[in-house]
């Protein structure tokens, strides 16, 4: 037993130390020396990954140093790096570090990092949430942008309700970038969270109303994205959209034109039917009567285009000449699918121009055109030359230039054609070259004068040393001797005879089925093709074997004698073949045509089964069926249906309710109350007022303008312009402010027979002006105001005592804007004489005008006035003696609702007269200006009031224009204050209340302050915040509190501001409003004012 285990254990031993060698022996064999080529590669390798480690120590130090310089140009580098597409997220945690930093620059690049890795680094990325949350509000819009693009970059389920938090406070930033972020922002919110669908399209439908152009293009985007089947989010927006395309960038005008061509396929008819009439400045569905509207339902029979299609279709075309070449598709597109057929035509120079770009471009278009020509040869014939082949021209190019030439070839032009693919056979591009036979071969079929022609020249391509030129011959010609096959028995023969030197199995394959189909034309002929098959027949490939038996089978049908033993043998040989396909032919081609008990049936059948006349085959595009998907489109340039395609829906039979498109402006009207007056109608509308009575208002204007010597004929007269009128006279200068206001309107008033009119709102303080005795120009008289505001409303029966009652009135049923405003309007003062105030023609006409539209809550309100405050334009020494000084008189702006008015006073110091002054160029040039008229002469020492209207877009950011001379230019700026962006509004205690409800949370912005006791009177309060802001002073219950109510000139956002008295003269000042930036610029001018001694 223990010798057994020693001797184990020797074993054992010995077995360990062999194993020792090898292991030894191994690792010498294992290290050898390495060649030169594998250290230096090593070496490489090595020195790189060092290198790499140093670089990111380096940044990474210069990221923690103190030196702002070191930092900057450390994420210089960290961002070149990243564009080089270098993985530099290891410096995460070093770059995060930084995103508080002071520095704009700084700031900007981290947001660009962050962008690019958030979403990778998500935990690292959460630890700086509260940093972006802050960001948000910061005075940079381009931090506030980055903040949002970064937070919505991080794709973390439980951050989605600070998104959709910060998604709608950029909704409503006053910077359009912003907006624009936002919705980008959207998307990504929405892949992230699809439940939150609902409240992503109420903050789609409000940027759809955005006027901005950066804003559009995006937003389209995102209603693409969330909600492209909500079409009634577009009807109050189609317009708007249609009137801003050419101006919003390029790919934001691709989207927009292919949701535009989808929405028109909803709502309006086919413009292709036969009966259709077209009139370019057809404009009824704006302007007509209801009448004359039920008439043209009636005649159903009779198309006339929607004007709103024609207006898609006249904006479009101007983006036909656009750099873009995908803005230049989109267009195409849209008029083929919308467009009249006549009207097409015009998109086929623009597509030709696209054949000049890069091959990827190319390839796009001429699938598109390809398409097109199939329906309508006309449009692109005469610039067929445009698809010539080049023979730089890559080989899917060639072949849609191939494919559209034949599209377009007819008796005309074919000869010419004929002669252009003679030279492309000749190409050595061997798929070029077959595809030019199949395109002979089809012109061929589709154009019969032609045939023999084509027949002859596919015949002499046989003898051509290209192999595959001459297969593609064989089958062409095989397809179209089936049309004539009785003509060219000789073709048959010419092309057994090549038989032999045909190597290609499709070749091969229709040349012997050329020969069994035809085979009683060329009786000596076939039987010998057979014979030679019948040798080769084991070698041959499989699709030249399936119609070597089917030939044999045909020829034993019609000559058994001679071919009766071949046939057997082929039939033998495919018995035993290897491809099931070819035993399963041949078994059943057995029992078909060898007649036996089993299939004595079937036998009888066999001619009429084998040999029936088949028809001949019909060549056709290969672009034939691609119509059914939409122009541009993916699915469209691989003919299959791809995920996201939305296919465009028939034309409606009977079109939809036009007046969903109608947008009704409201607001402007609701806010500002100007003196009474007519405004001018529109030509078609209803006749408001009968010829009588516009003789009878023609007759007391006239009357009203001869007494010029009482005031309130004055202030009745200023007020009874046309709007054409008021912008002349408005826009009209005059040295002599004591110029009645009779002499001033004169030539308005002779034509005011050219106008229809309609009454504007009363304004409260002008009427409250005329018991002053003093006669002023138009904008004097208007702009003149009590101290107080408590006298300006009069008890409203009063007011109605007024009117006298009239017949019956038509009032349309559908919601409009309320002509007159009879609770705010004021009575004439009892020093007036009462027959100036009203003729009998006005106070009839007041009778029966709805006011029901004026909400409660929203009343119109008076212009609030404070201190007039004057601000230098131009001093008299930079002007070379001209001076100029503006302020704002917090009047309604007459030439558009939402611009700010500005009174400028220009003043001529110097000894001799100025010339042509006027506005030059401004910046930026998107800024909307109503410039005065240009003054034509302004003598030495003189001066002269004028009146401007600006477009603020609720921002404070100055506007700079040229104040221009006949002989010098000067750059000068308007800066708006904060408050002077608003406009009073008047509401109920617990409207306010109801409002300021919903505006709670990031659109609520309060400070507490400590106010002077001097500033605690309800009337002082009154006076240092209506010194600061354009509100209206809102009623209040309580004496501690103090509220006012406002809205935003240009965008119409409520403003709610209120003033709660604390103890020990402490209050707290609370801001309401969707303008975060607004308010809290607001905020500090209230603070500043209330807190003054």
């Amino acid at each position: 037993m223990n010798g057994s285990l020693s001797s184990l254990r020797s074993e054992a031993v010995g077995a360990m130390r062999t194993m020792l060698v090898s292991a030894e022996s191994l690792q010498l064999t294992l290290k050898p020396e390495l060649s030169q080529e594998e250290q230096a590669l090593t070496h490489t390798s090595s020195k790189a990954k060092e290198t790499h480690k140093a670089r990111n120590e380096d940044l990474k130090e210069m990221l923690e140093s103190n030196k702002e310089s070191l930092k900057l140009e450390a994420m210089k580098r960290i961002v070149g790096l990243i564009s080089k597409g270098k993985n530099a997220s290891e410096l995460f945690p070093a770059v995060v570090k930084n995103v508080a930093s002071k520095n704009i620059e700084l700031k900007k690049l981290v947001y660009v990092y962050l962008v690019r890795y958030a979403e990778e680094q998500q935990d690292l990325a959460l630890l700086s949430i509260s940093t972006f949350q802050r960001a948000l509000k910061d005075p940079n819009q381009f931090i506030r942008a980055s903040a949002l693009r970064v937070l919505s970059s991080i794709r973390v389920p439980i951050i989605v309700p600070i998104m959709m938090l910060a998604i709608k406070e950029a909704a409503s930033d006053l910077s359009p970038y912003v907006r624009k972020t936002s919705a980008h922002a959207i998307q990504k919110l929405f892949s992230l969270d699809p439940d939150q669908k609902e409240q992503l399209i109420e903050v789609i439908e409000k940027l759809l109303k955005d006027k901005s152009t950066l804003v559009a293009g995006s937003v389209v985007v995102a209603f693409e994205e969330v909600c492209p089947d909500r079409i009634d989010l577009i009807h109050k927006n189609f317009r708007k959209l249609c009137n801003l395309l050419v101006d919003v960038e390029e790919w934001g005008q691709v989207v927009i034109i292919n949701m535009l061509t989808r929405y028109a396929r909803t709502q309006f008819t086919s413009p292709w039917r036969e009966d259709a009439m077209f009139d370019e400045n057809n404009e009824k569905a704006f302007y007509d009567s209801d009448s004359e509207e039920k008439k043209g339902q009636a005649d159903v029979k009779t198309y006339i285009m929607d004007p709103d299609h024609r207006l898609l279709l006249r904006n479009t075309k101007p983006l036909l000449q656009s750099r873009n070449t995908a803005v230049v598709m989109a267009v195409a597109q849209l008029y083929w699918h919308l467009a009249p057929k006549h009207e097409v035509s015009i998109v086929t120079k623009s597509l030709v121009r696209l054949l000049r770009s890069h091959r990827e471009v190319q390839y796009v278009v001429l699938q598109n055109i390809a398409t097109m020509s199939i329906q309508r040869k006309g449009m692109f014939e005469p610039y067929m030359k445009s698809f010539y082949v080049r023979s730089t021209d890559s080989t899917h190019i060639k072949t849609l230039k191939l494919e559209i030439l034949t599209n377009l070839a007819n008796e005309a032009n074919i000869s010419t054609i004929l002669r252009e693919f003679q030279t492309y056979v000749k190409s050595q591009d061997k798929a070029f070259a077959a595809a030019t036979i199949q395109a002979i071969g089809r012109c061929a079929t589709n154009i019969s004068e032609v045939t023999d022609t084509c027949l002859n020249g596919l015949v002499l391509l046989l003898s051509n040393r290209d192999e595959s030129v001459v297969a593609e011959s064989v089958v062409v010609i095989k397809k179209l001797l089936q049309t004539q096959p009785n003509q060219h028995s000789d073709i048959i023969s010419h092309m057994a005879k090549l038989f032999d030197n045909i190597t290609v199995p499709m070749a091969r394959a229709s040349i012997l089925w050329l020969m069994g189909e035809y085979c009683e034309r060329v009786p000596k002929i076939a039987p010998d093709v057979l014979r030679k098959m019948a040798k080769t027949f084991t070698v041959e490939e499989d699709i030249v074997k399936l119609q070597t038996v089917n030939l044999a089978a045909k020829l034993f049908l019609t000559n058994s004698k001679q071919t009766k033993l071949l046939t057997q043998y082929i039939l033998n040989l495919g018995k035993y073949d290897q491809n099931y396909d070819i035993r399963d032919r041949t078994r059943f081609i057995r029992q078909l045509i060898v007649p036996s008990e089993k299939s004595s049936t079937l036998n009888k059948y066999a001619r009429r089964i084998l040999l029936a006349s088949k028809p001949a085959p019909v060549l056709e595009s290969a672009f034939k069926d691609r119509d059914r998907f939409q122009l541009g489109t993916l699915s469209h340039s691989l003919n299959i249906k791809t995920s996201g395609y939305q296919e465009l829906s028939e034309w409606p039979a009977v079109a939809p309710d036009p007046s969903v498109r109608n947008v009704e402006v409201i607001e402007p009207v609701k806010e500002w109350a100007p003196s009474v007056g007519k405004a001018k109608q529109s030509k078609s509308e209803d006749k408001f007022y009968s010829d009588d009575e516009e003789k009878e208002e023609n007759a007391s204007d006239s009357s009203s303008s001869d007494d010029s010597d009482s005031s309130s004929s004055s202030s009745e007269e200023s007020g009874s312009e046309s709007e054409e009128e008021s912008n002349e006279e408005s826009e009209k200068t005059s040295s002599d402010s004591g110029k009645s206001s009779s002499e001033s309107e004169t030539e308005p008033k002779n034509n005011s027979k050219k106008a229809t009119r309609k009454k504007k709102p009363a304004d409260s303080d002008s009427d409250e002006s005329d018991s002053k005795a003093s006669s002023s120009s138009a904008e004097s008289s208007s702009s003149s105001v009590s101290d107080s505001d408590d006298d300006s409303e009069p008890p409203a029966p009063q007011k109605k005592s007024n009117v006298k009652a009239r017949p019956k009135v038509e009032v349309k049923s559908k919601k409009e804007v309320s002509l007159l405003d009879l609770d705010d309007f004021s009575p004439a003062p009892m020093n007036a004489p009462k027959p100036s105030v009203f003729s009998p023609s006005l106070l009839s006409d007041l009778e029966g005008l709805s006011l029901s539209n004026v909400s409660s809550a929203m009343q119109v309100t008076t212009p609030s006035f404070g201190p007039m405050k004057t601000f230098e334009l131009l001093h008299h020494m930079t002007g070379k003696g001209l001076s100029a000084k503006y302020h704002f008189p917090r009047q309604p702006c007459l030439y558009q609702p939402s611009m700010v008015s500005v009174q400028v006073i220009l003043t001529n110091g110097s000894d001799h007269t100025l010339e042509e002054i006027h506005v030059g160029d401004r910046s930026p040039a998107s800024l909307h200006i109503h410039c005065f008229n240009t003054i034509e002469r302004l003598e030495p020492r003189a001066s002269v009031t004028v009146s401007m209207g600006i477009d603020f877009s609720d921002s404070t950011q100055a506007a700079n224009f040229q104040l221009c001379t006949k002989e010098d230019q000067f750059s000068v700026s308007i800066q708006p204050a904060v408050g002077e962006l608003l406009m009073p509004s008047t509401m109920t205690e617990a409207d306010f209340c109801k409002e300021q409800k919903k505006l709670l949370g990031m659109n609520e912005t309060s400070a507490t302050i400590t106010m002077t006791t001097a500033n605690t009177s309800s009337q002082t309060i009154n006076k240092q915040v209506l010194s600061v802001a354009n509100v209206g002073v809102a009623p209040s219950s309580q004496n501690n509190f103090h509220r006012f109510a406002g809205r935003t000139v240009s965008s119409g956002a409520l403003v709610l501001v209120s003033l709660e008295l604390k103890e020990s003269s402490s209050a707290l000042l609370t801001i309401n409003t969707e303008k975060s930036i607004m308010a809290s610029m607001l905020l500090q001018d209230l603070k500043q004012a209330l807190t003054e001694a």
